[in-house]
């Protein structure tokens, strides 16, 4: 069994060092499938929101004032994280705020997270589509995943959408093999097994803007080896 947990985090702004974390969101995956189960905390900063991050998650001092400490809820956190690899999108970014937060509790305090042992799914991006735009937004659109909830950034939802997306840049979730809940018998899984699938209908991932940029690449080819093929099938 694999236990994944997506995380996100809304901050004061962009410096870990004087900045501080204002909202954390987690989602539970087992075998890279949502299990339901979130964590979701707002946290007291005790310092302002600068308007530009403000201007981003819409999430005010007054609206924060009477919030707990991240020192309050940083057990809650470590407990529903566990011993689970976490998944996140550019997670330099993150991992540096949560180690700042870290560093700031009293002893005994979370162990650093090592930016070896978390999935960046920046990274995995940047791979699969090299030289495309690839933030969560960019992303949703190339996997055609629902982002018209995504007015303003928030951790938690956020996190929900980066869990869709990281299921694509896995591959997608089989067609015609619906496991059902993560608690599901052995029963129910072998006889959706042998159930027939049904055929996998291919969908372009490409943007409109990728498709025009390969055609101007073929028209600068001038004998392109595939065109020998067709004129012998053509002939």
């Amino acid at each position: 069994m694999t236990r994944e947990i997506v995380l996100d985090t809304e901050t004061t702004s962009t410096d870990s060092k004087v900045d501080r974390i204002i909202e954390v969101g987690c989602v539970e995956l087992v075998n890279h499938t949502p299990t339901g189960r979130t964590f979701h905390r707002y946290c007291n900063p005790q310092k302002a929101v600068h308007p530009d991050a403000f201007a981003v998650h819409g999430l005010s001092d007054a609206f924060l004032a009477d919030k707990p400490l991240f020192a309050a809820i940083a057990p809650e956190l470590m407990a529903f994280i566990g011993d689970a690899t976490l998944v996140i999108h550019n997670a330099p970014f993150d991992v540096g705020f949560l180690n700042a937060e870290f560093a700031r509790l009293p002893e005994p305090r979370p162990a650093e997270i090592r930016l070896d042992d978390v999935v960046d799914t920046l990274l995995i991006a940047r791979r699969k589509h090299a030289g495309a735009a690839n933030n969560l937004d960019a992303l949703c659109t190339r996997y055609g995943i629902d982002r018209s909830r995504r007015t303003k950034h928030g951790a938690l939802l956020d996190a929900q959408i980066l869990a869709e997306v990281y299921v694509e840049l896995l591959g997608g979730k089989q067609v015609g093999f619906d496991l059902g809940p993560v608690t599901a018998t052995p029963t129910k899984v072998s006889a959706q097994a042998d159930r027939p699938s049904a055929p996998r209908v291919f969908k372009s991932r490409l943007t409109d803007a990728e498709r025009e940029r390969h055609a101007a690449f073929v028209g600068t080819l001038k004998t392109p080896i595939w065109a020998e093929y067709l004129s012998e099938s053509e002939g």
